[in-house]
């Protein structure tokens, strides 16, 4: 049986949001002039909304719908950010799976931030996102290129503990979560997109204790901390083990603690003829 679908918590995840956003902010520096006005948009994966907000600063006409399949997230979402934009646009949400979704209509732009690691085999959906793209509409994403960080390979090694084995197995992503730069450039302009593929390593200064394990408590942890939700002494023994482990892998320094971040960034646009 495939292990349940993480849990999500809004407010963990936004206590980052700043940090988190400063990613999705680069991507739309990057993304060129849209075919159609006002533009139509989506956004997969949108979690809270507090990104997906930005678009609308970005494209004060558009229409935009933000994607989810966490209902927490969608309710967040909808009571901070849903309705009419000030630019004249609308900023809607709805509950859809980036496994399957397909748009429905000619869009201008399909956006993902940190969403697609999420999705076995995401480069498969590339296809059906760039045929819903208007001539000249562009796919822009960015996911973590750092499931090699320390972060990660200590949270794997925990999991796969003889004690924990059992309940933990197959819950967390791996490296072959995400491709490399080049291979979702190959990917991308096989399907006739102009692309433009980079990558960047963030230096996160964080602040206060254990911060870190915060950080992580609102993303990449989630799968470990629903499957453990029933048994709180084994989620306290495992927390335990995997602060202690970060704190020595992130030592705090007199003005924060150093966390380095690899993401990589797509911007692909359909050719327009």
């Amino acid at each position: 049986m495939p292990p349940a679908a993480p849990t999500w918590d809004p407010a963990q995840y936004l206590r980052h949001a700043g940090h988190r956003a400063r990613p999705f902010a680069d991507l739309l520096a990057r993304v060129p002039g849209l075919p159609g006005e006002p533009p139509r948009v989506a956004d997969l994966g949108c979690g809270p909304g507090n990104v997906t907000a930005l678009l609308a600063d970005r494209w004060p006409t558009a229409r935009i719908t933000g994607y989810d399949n966490a209902p927490e997230m969608l309710d967040r979402a909808r009571a901070d950010h849903e309705g009419p934009t000030p630019g004249g646009g609308r900023l809607d949400f709805a509950r859809a799976d980036a496994r399957t979704w397909t748009p429905g209509e000619p869009h201008d732009l399909i956006v993902s931030n940190a969403t697609l690691q999420w999705v076995p085999g995401h480069v498969e959906r590339f296809a059906d996102w760039v045929a819903g793209l208007k001539p000249g509409g562009v796919l822009a994403f960015q996911v973590p290129g750092n499931f090699d960080a320390p972060s990660h390979r200590i949270m794997r090694a925990l999991a796969d503990a003889p004690r924990r084995r059992d309940r933990l197995a197959g819950t967390l992503r791996h490296a072959d979560a995400v491709l490399g730069p080049a291979a979702y450039h190959e990917r991308l302009t096989a399907l006739g997109c102009t692309a433009d593929v980079w990558e960047t390593t963030y230096l996160h200064l964080l602040q206060g204790e254990d911060p870190v394990l915060d950080w992580v408590m609102g993303t990449g942890l989630r799968p470990v901390l629903t499957a453990l939700a029933g048994d709180p002494e084994a989620r306290e023994d495992f927390l335990a083990e995997y602060r202690q482990a970060l704190r020595e892998a992130y030592p705090a320094g007199p003005h924060g603690t150093l966390f380095p971040f690899r993401r990589i960034f797509a911007v692909a646009r359909r050719e327009s003829r």
